[in-house]
């Protein structure tokens, strides 16, 4: 029987109906042999419940799946990129529900410095000395809706324009492997201005644009071309497991990340209605 919603985790019954056809068909031994356990939907939403909350696995509540059932679906799917096909699968419908092409040809790119938790090993965590950040640094590339394309976390100290470089070649793999049409033109702030632009257009044929701040601006205003990509760090980190990285693998912060990506694009085609975008607000430190 189905667990009953606990949670505001927990996928509505609209958001369910998206989600399920995603996922892969149960395995079946070819002599027959016992159905799942746990249903799918207790699975998904332990996962999300983890995402959303930020507890260990070892706490999630105990109407939930086993713990270790949850995670071994967790390392599962993964290993069967299952999280990479939902997340072009979601983007992909909520673009056509806007009435836009379901491939992106131009994309916003960021990246965002977080503090490591102890769980984070020192191979894998630096300190960003601009953000006096000591952890990890995640870079992303979204579509002009700031809908999540690709994700990569490296170490804090790496350099924008060099995590770019990897980011980028990472986006162009997932393009080829899903057969998308490729990002052709990207937005990014002065961080990643330089050399980068001419690698990007002599090895890639992408078109990196720098858009930078207005001169003279004082306190917060919203910045054109890229106000949407810092909305999707926005929507990532409301989400308690990414407040910091907390992940022993980078693989695994990336897969948190996505699924994160996940839930919020699930709840936007259950809702059906678009992401407003903002005025032109400005503030002025007193």
């Amino acid at each position: 029987m189905a667990r009953e919603q606990r949670y505001p985790s927990d996928l509505t019954d609209a958001e369910w109906a998206v989600v399920e056809p995603l996922l892969p068909a149960p395995a079946s031994h070819p002599r027959g042999g016992r159905p799942e356990k746990h249903p799918r939907r207790d699975i998904v939403d332990a996962i999300l419940y983890v995402v959303r909350s930020g507890c260990a696995w070892r706490q999630l509540p105990v109407d939930f799946p086993p713990w270790e059932t949850v995670y071994w679906y967790f390392t599962r799917w993964e290993q069967q990129k299952l999280t990479f096909r939902m997340v072009d699968a979601l983007r992909a419908q909520v673009r056509t529900g806007e009435g836009r092409d379901p491939d992106a040809s131009a994309g916003l790119m960021d990246s965002q410095s977080v503090k490591g938790a102890d769980t984070v090993g020192m191979d894998t965590r630096g300190y960003d000395a601009g953000k006096k950040t000591n952890g990890r640094k995640r870079f992303i590339v979204t579509d002009t809706l700031g809908l999540l394309l690709v994700v990569l976390v490296l170490p804090a100290s790496v350099q924008d324009r060099d995590g770019a470089k990897k980011l980028l070649l990472e986006l162009r793999h997932r393009q080829r492997m899903s057969r998308a049409r490729r990002v052709r033109h990207l937005f990014a702030d002065g961080g990643f201005a330089g050399a980068l632009i001419d690698w990007a257009r002599a090895l890639l044929i992408t078109t990196i644009e720098i858009v930078r701040k207005p001169q003279g601006q004082k306190g917060f205003a919203v910045i054109p071309r890229r106000w949407a990509v810092e909305r999707t760090f926005a929507w990532l980190t409301g989400h308690r497991r990414l407040a910091r990285d907390y992940e022993r693998h980078p693989a695994t912060a990336e897969a948190i990340i996505r699924w994160a990506a996940i839930a919020t694009m699930t709840r936007r085609i259950a809702r059906g209605t678009p992401a407003t975008r903002p005025g032109p607000r400005h503030f002025t430190t007193p």
